[in-house]
């Protein structure tokens, strides 16, 4: 074999070689092929690789501490480890929330989900037979939303239409010593926006808990009414509890007195229907069900928000109800970052009866050991992203 043919030859196999590689080589992606903006939706949407479906992925990380009777949420008491004497102690709670968002523009209409699910680790307070404890530890995962929507029908896990459609109770962090709703349900709904400042919304709901779930076909029934101008608005919700065949209805007004200070007014009245046919049920003889869980059958709540500057805003709210508990809650949200702020409240409850069962108004004893008072406070961080 000549020189010549040995060079041929491997200069031939080089190529060969090179033409194998060549083949199983692949190109480095383009980075923006990952972060293509969509902005059809809002901030914060990019397209998921391949398709035509905009994803934004948020949530947010929130520490917060209690103290004093702040509430069903933040209150916690524990026995002393040496004496077992009962005490009050602090709450602490570490919350982490995920969320995320998707939209699609189809022959339908718009596509939409929306996930959010929640971890928290705290504090609370135990009540068995052999502890009086308050422990710390990891709290169960919580699926708060998790629906889809394709124009205006919504079907999946949701808060109750009877909250959702016409609002919470302001901007504070203790919102219910005074409930003013049901929240966790499965719905099926339908949204509609006439354009003209008049929406609407009608929702079958399953409900939840041990005698909110319905227990026959009949389904839960929430209708509202909404009408925003620039002034404000006026909401207007009403909700059908077929377990106990109880109706319950809430209408509020929000007014816009100036950009930076916002009032609202919120009234709930509800029947008790069949309520208290039950007396054995705790729930039922408190003449409460899944709509109208407030005392008695009439409840209020009532409260303003003012923007300082662009950093901090005041929040506070009035509530109360015709067994006589009454609360009042302000605080103070400052902003350190634009997606980090600290919260400080202040909270007094007063507690008045539990039931009013088919007994009159006026015929409770309002001085029952029930009643009382108590002050709390809760200091919350809060990052968002």
């Amino acid at each position: 074999m000549t020189i010549g043919s040995l060079l041929l030859g491997s200069t031939a196999a080089l190529i060969a070689v090179s033409d194998a590689r060549a083949v199983t080589t692949v190109a480095e992606p383009d980075p923006t092929e990952y972060a293509k903006i969509c902005d059809v939706y809002g901030s914060g949407y990019v397209y998921i690789s391949g398709t035509e479906t905009c994803l934004r992925i948020g949530g947010y990380l929130s520490y917060y501490v209690g103290l004093g009777d702040v509430g069903l949420f933040y209150h916690a008491r524990t026995s002393d480890v040496r004496t077992g004497e009962d005490q009050g102690t602090w709450q602490n709670n570490t919350r982490f929330t995920l969320k995320a968002w998707t939209g699609q523009e189809t022959e339908l209409g718009t596509l939409k989900t929306y996930t959010e699910t929640r971890v928290n680790f705290g504090n609370r307070h135990t009540s068995v037979s052999d502890s009086s404890r308050s422990y710390a530890f990891n709290g169960d995962s919580i699926l708060t939303f998790a629906w889809i929507q394709l124009g205006g029908l919504r079907v999946g896990k949701d808060w109750s239409a009877f909250d959702m459609f016409i609002g919470g109770a302001g901007d504070v962090l203790n919102q219910t010593p005074v409930p003013y709703g049901a929240l966790d349900t499965n719905v099926v709904q339908y949204y509609f926006d006439a354009g003209n400042g008049f929406s609407a919304v009608v929702s079958l709901e399953e409900g939840s808990g041990v005698v909110g779930t319905i227990d026959n076909y009949a389904p839960q029934i929430v209708g509202g009414l909404k009408y925003t101008h620039g002034w404000g608005a006026i909401t207007g919700v009403a909700g059908y509890d077929s377990n106990y065949e109880s109706v319950a209805a809430k209408v509020r007004v929000d007014i816009n007195v100036t950009n930076e200070l916002l009032l609202f007014g919120m009234f709930g009245y509800g029947s008790n229907g069949k309520l208290n046919d039950d007396p054995m049920n705790a729930i039922d003889a408190h003449g409460r069900g899944f709509y109208k869980i407030w005392g008695g059958n009439w409840a209020f709540w009532a409260g303003a928000a003012y923007e300082l500057n662009e950093t901090t805003s005041l929040n506070l709210q009035l509530s109360g109800d015709q067994l006589k508990n009454y609360g009042v809650a302000a605080n103070v949200a400052y902003a350190l970052l634009p997606d980090f702020t600290v919260t400080a409240e202040l909270d007094y409850d007063r507690y008045g009866g539990s039931a009013v069962g088919k007994v009159k108004a006026s015929e409770v004893n309002w001085t029952n050991a029930n009643k009382k008072s108590s002050v709390g406070g809760i200091l919350r961080f809060e990052r968002s992203f």
